[in-house]
């Protein structure tokens, strides 16, 4: 199963390239956050991830809403972000 999970933006590692650092229930990765070019992105802010890409920029009352649902499905979750943890933008 593929889920998006929140992640808050820690840094902005690369803008010209559209890279964001997020913290997703402690992991950090760098993203994509092309799709959200020119929407005044921040450090702090919450996006929807997926794939490595942010899909989405969300409030962090949808953020926490939506880990709270996520957690829920167990192992899934777990899945989820053990192959976040595992992953990078080469």
């Amino acid at each position: 199963m593929c889920l998006g999970i929140p992640g808050r933006v820690v840094d902005m590692v690369d803008p010209a390239q559209d890279l964001a650092k997020v913290d997703v229930n402690g992991v950090q990765r760098a993203i994509s956050v092309r799709l959200l070019a020119g929407t005044g992105l921040q450090v702090g802010d919450w996006v929807l991830v997926h794939v490595g890409f942010a899909m989405a920029r969300i409030d962090e009352d949808e953020a926490k809403l939506t880990l709270e649902q996520v957690r829920k499905m167990g192992a899934d979750y777990v899945n989820e972000i053990e192959a976040f943890s595992a992953s990078e933008i080469a």
